[in-house]
């Protein structure tokens, strides 16, 4: 997974900022990333300073356009700390996945009808895992390959990635 600092620098790119925020790692020697503004104390976790930029940048609607999908957006990115960055085993990835897919099934983002932060970082934490699997695994979760698949060709958010590929097609027996 990429460090906390490069996703933010990468959704800093993403949003169009031309110089960078005064990024750095928190001082007690963790991962969790701070943000020095001008106007007091730093802010302070993954998502809180991924919401901020985004509110600077004057892209609000990547936070959600009514108050319920703005919750929902909240949701999700709670969920990306807690839960996918949270994982540490094969049973918790496969767990994630299995609720993922579950609710993709009937949706083509996380939040409303277009791209939010919530699709964004919650991307950017899977795909780690995404690229550990292999093409029958990644066919068993197939509204989250689909689902991730869609978010990794939208501009600008596999900025520091590389691309998983998904296969269109089976190359291995089919059982009727």
């Amino acid at each position: 997974m990429a460090s906390p600092i490069v996703e933010l620098e990468s959704l800093e790119k993403t949003l169009g900022f031309r110089t960078r925020s005064k990024l750095a790692q928190s001082k007690s020697g963790s991962s969790v990333p701070v943000l020095q503004t001008n106007n007091g104390p730093g802010l302070v976790g993954l998502t809180t300073i991924a919401s901020h930029l985004v509110k600077v940048a004057k892209k609000e609607a990547l936070l959600g356009s009514t108050a319920e999908e703005s919750a929902i957006v909240q949701q999700w990115l709670e969920y990306r700390i807690t839960r996918i960055d949270g994982c540490n085993s094969q049973e918790d990835r496969r767990m994630i996945l299995k609720e993922l897919n579950c609710y993709l099934e009937d949706k083509v983002y996380l939040a409303g009808n277009s791209l939010t932060l919530a699709d964004i970082m919650v991307y950017n934490g899977l795909h780690p895992v995404m690229a550990e699997l292999n093409h029958e695994e990644r066919e068993r979760y197939v509204n989250v390959s689909r689902w991730f698949n869609h978010i990794q060709h939208c501009p600008g958010v596999r900025q520091h990635s590389a691309a998983i590929v998904f296969m269109r097609n089976r190359l291995y027996p089919t059982i009727h």
